[in-house]
């Protein structure tokens, strides 16, 4: 089983087998109530079309793998031998297919991270490889023109993975699938933003722990927008982007909608790049 063929995987037909209560339906969505907690109204959200979820209690969604994942409390590669070992009793998701869009890649393997070459690549950039390895993972990818890659993968919240690859300059850092955030709910009042994921894991190297925090990791300043609506209910938001004029303006962007709650970090490492670049100079 890999990421192509689970998200094959009709949703609907999979939450159905596993017993969720069923509310409204139409023919593009079905609503459920939700597996992550009791309610008398239907809050999760799944799209016939699409094959994704959303659950509008907390704001999270994605792909069966994502829910998986959340459900299970358990890593990609878990969730992918979950639903291999189910998968054979469930329908596969109609394709849709549109004459304008065409897949240009392929994801042919996804493995927890343990090519040598990439972890001494995190070594040298001073991150701490056990929090590496919770966060992200080994992919292997393909394009239509036939070139064959690998690389760190990270997930945000709809399925698509951000890749470093540490050999080619073409294909050096790219998303494969839909670009969005990443968000980790801790249920803490508390909120770090980062740029990138080698952002946030230096934070957590740099900490030396996993703070009592929620995190969001834009994966790119242009989706900063997208973060307003998800920090109403912090009463403290932590920033720690680069700094650059991107950075400014998504740190000035956020100010102004949370005046008195955002507290800018960058004061710590104003005289580096970013906080990775704090990491690995010596002080």
């Amino acid at each position: 089983m890999n990421c192509n063929k689970a998200k094959q995987i009709d949703l609907v037909s999979y939450l159905k087998k596993q017993g969720f209560k069923t509310g409204k339906t139409t023919s593009n969505e079905v609503w459920f109530y939700s597996p992550f907690r009791g309610e008398k109204t239907p809050s999760f959200k799944v799209d016939y079309l699409k094959n994704v979820w959303i659950d509008f209690s907390d704001h999270k969604g994605g792909t069966i793998i994502d829910f998986v994942m959340k459900y299970n409390e358990c890593s990609i590669c878990e969730a992918l031998v979950i639903l291999s070992e189910k998968s054979f009793s469930f329908h596969q998701q109609p394709k849709y297919r549109s004459v304008n869009k065409k897949p240009t890649y392929s994801i042919n393997k996804i493995t927890e991270l343990t090519n040598q070459r990439l972890l001494d690549y995190l070594t040298n950039r001073k991150i701490n490889l056990q929090f590496a390895k919770r966060f992200c993972f080994q992919v292997y990818y393909s394009f239509s023109n036939g070139k064959e890659l690998y690389g760190i993968g990270f997930m945000n919240d709809v399925g698509g993975i951000e890749i470093v690859n540490i050999y080619s300059r073409d294909y050096r850092k790219i998303c494969l699938g839909k670009k969005e955030i990443t968000t980790i709910n801790n249920n803490s009042n508390v909120v770090s933003l980062f740029e990138s994921w080698s952002d946030f894991l230096s934070y957590l190297t740099l900490k030396k722990q996993i703070p009592q925090e929620s995190f969001i990791i834009l994966n790119s300043t242009s989706l900063a927008k997208k973060a307003i609506s998800l920090l109403h209910d912090y009463s403290i938001i932590k920033i720690f982007f680069d700094n650059d004029e991107a950075g400014n303006i998504a740190t000035n962007l956020l100010i102004e909608n949370y005046q008195n709650k955002v507290i800018d970090n960058r004061i710590h490492y104003k005289s580096y790049d970013d906080l990775n670049d704090y990491l690995m100079k010596p002080k």
